[in-house]
């Protein structure tokens, strides 16, 4: 007997779609947690609160597979904070869901973007604001940047130590930190990487911390490590000053000379940071870095 094959032939899903349907879950899950209790039950429907804006953090997009699973793992840091508010992540480019489709999908009401970004650039100051512009449906708010921050500076600074910085014992006088960042062609950004870089400083008890980027801007990494050296800071380390893994990261990383920390990712300080933000845009916080018109609100820093 004569076997034929099946009418329809079952297709191996491809690695993309497969990371675009574990994000996809992972929302609704997120969302479906939000209406039990931690006994079990349903909650009553009139105890949820349906006045709060829909928090959509921003994430830029990689093609490092662990960019996506490393914001999956800080928003869920989020929703274990504040259980009953409804976290939905969207991206700029390189990963779905794209922060457009996003917006889509939340139907009508409002929404605040908290942009998992470290400072001001293209992205906040234009990208963010076309996407809200553009989800007529929603009335909606673009909180400030995640940096800087006292809470991004701890975040920093203990993934510093964790990778063998000497913490409280003192480095040696010999030690110095390059803060490596994505870099922007906006000039505010290098500012907000110089505040970061001196916070950091005054964290790690006057040790030098020096700014430099993976592109746009200068210094780059090995120029800064050169110019540290030249000061006699041989014993110098690279603290990343990205939300999560990506090439940028790695190239950073692979030019320090000793250690080299890893991105911030998921840290608790990161989590509480995102809802600080989005705190900060539904307060209405008076606009920090230019004007844009209603109904957008950039929260202040």
């Amino acid at each position: 007997m004569t076997e034929t094959a099946p009418e329809h032939p079952r297709e191996s899903l491809p690695l993309d779609s497969t990371a675009q349907l574990l994000t996809r879950i992972t929302t609704q899950l997120g969302t479906q947690l939000s209406l039990v209790s931690p006994n079990g039950t349903r909650r009553p429907m009139h105890r949820i609160r349906r006045s709060a804006p829909t928090l959509v953090a921003v994430a830029h997009g990689s093609r490092d597979p662990q960019a996506l699973r490393t914001v999956l793992e800080l928003l869920d840091r989020v929703r274990e904070l504040r259980p009953l508010l409804d976290v939905r992540l969207g991206h700029i480019e390189l990963n779905e869901p794209l922060l457009p489709d996003t917006l889509d999908g939340i139907g009508r009401g409002d929404a605040v973007l908290v942009p998992l970004l470290l400072g001001r650039g293209h992205h906040v100051r234009h990208d963010l604001p076309r996407a809200a512009a553009a989800a007529r449906h929603l009335r909606t708010r673009v909180a400030a940047p995640l940096g800087p921050h006292p809470l991004l500076v701890e975040a920093l600074y203990e993934r510093l130590v964790e990778a063998g910085w000497p913490g409280e014992d003192g480095p040696s006088r010999d030690a110095a930190v390059v803060l490596a960042a994505a870099g922007s062609r906006d000039p505010d950004s290098d500012v907000d990487a110089r505040r970061t870089a001196a916070m950091l400083s005054d964290r790690l008890g006057g040790v030098p911390v020096i700014p430099a980027y993976a592109s746009a801007a200068t210094p780059d990494v090995p120029t800064a490590l050169r110019a540290l050296a030249a000061r006699g800071r041989h014993r110098v380390a690279v603290a990343s000053y990205f939300t999560a893994p990506g090439r940028f990261a790695t190239v950073s990383a692979a030019a320090a000379p000793g250690i080299a920390a890893a991105p911030l990712g998921a840290h608790p300080a990161m989590a509480r940071l995102v809802l600080h933000r989005y705190d900060q845009a539904v307060a209405g916080t008076a606009p920090a870095h230019g004007v844009l018109t209603p109904p957008y609100l950039l929260a202040s820093a």
